[in-house]
């Protein structure tokens, strides 16, 4: 009868740890589609996207001239988090731990947030400076919300945070300055691509809104973080219909 017990909530606690998995990355999910809507935004702007999308941003136009293949921007987005993960691997050597491969699924699931949120804005058209400013500031507050989220969520960090995470474990930086680091070295890779592909600076890819959102998108996070306490209760929650919703626990062993 003790062993049945056990076993009984056993098999109780795993469905619970796969349902709390499931909840768990469905809002994730939800969080890099609220990130990606804006960083689509500040691209719509041309007054300069984000950090990460810098450089997938040149390959796309450079891809669209015939100079580079012809990827999407969320596509090669993919492709850069791929490289970053290779370059984490690199760093940690050994230290490397086979877990944080998650992110190239993370870094896939971006990308392609990326261009389908690129295709809903795609009628957006910041002809106005006013109507540019406006696309910009709204891009940064959403990706800046997005990110909250993300971290709330507690899953494996995008690669863009997780080289520098790897450079922090290996040398004696804070991970505030290993991630301004990696930023500036981000953008000075896609300034350096835009002369190589254009022969000019691409200031609708690297421009002020990109300096804007390197420095903006950070305070706002902290200024979101503490009215997310929501946000923590939903992904506490615990529906009682909940094996229902999922039809995963008649799959699981009890």
């Amino acid at each position: 009868m003790n062993n049945y017990t056990a076993t009984n909530r056993s098999g109780s606690l795993f469905k619970d740890k796969a349902i709390s998995f499931v909840w768990q990355h469905i809002w994730l999910l939800i969080s890099l589609f609220i990130m990606t809507l804006g960083v689509a935004l500040c691209v719509r702007s041309a007054l300069g996207s984000s950090v990460i999308s810098t450089i997938p941003f040149v390959m796309s136009l450079a891809g669209n001239s015939g100079q580079a293949p012809g990827f999407t921007i969320g596509e090669y987005t993919y492709i850069m988090n791929f490289v970053l993960v290779g370059a984490q691997m690199l760093v940690l050597g050994r230290r490397f731990e086979a877990v944080q491969l998650f992110q190239l699924v993370i870094g896939f699931f971006f990308g392609f947030l990326l261009d389908v949120n690129m295709a809903i804005t795609s009628a957006l058209e910041c002809s106005t400076l006013p109507m540019q400013l406006f696309a910009q500031f709204a891009g940064c507050t959403i990706l800046a919300a997005g990110i909250t989220m993300e971290v709330r969520c507690g899953s494996i960090t995008m690669p863009g945070e997780g080289f520098p995470v790897a450079l922090t474990r290996v040398s004696k930086l804070q991970f505030a300055k290993a991630k301004i680091i990696v930023d500036i070295s981000l953008v000075a890779i896609a300034i350096v691509l835009g002369y190589i592909f254009f022969a000019q600076w691409l200031w609708h890819v690297v421009g002020l809104g990109t300096l804007f959102a390197m420095v903006y998108v950070g305070l706002a996070v902290k200024a979101i973080s503490p009215h997310m306490k929501w946000f923590d209760h939903v992904l506490a929650y615990r529906p009682g219909f909940r094996r229902y919703i999922y039809g995963l626990a008649r799959f699981l062993p009890k």
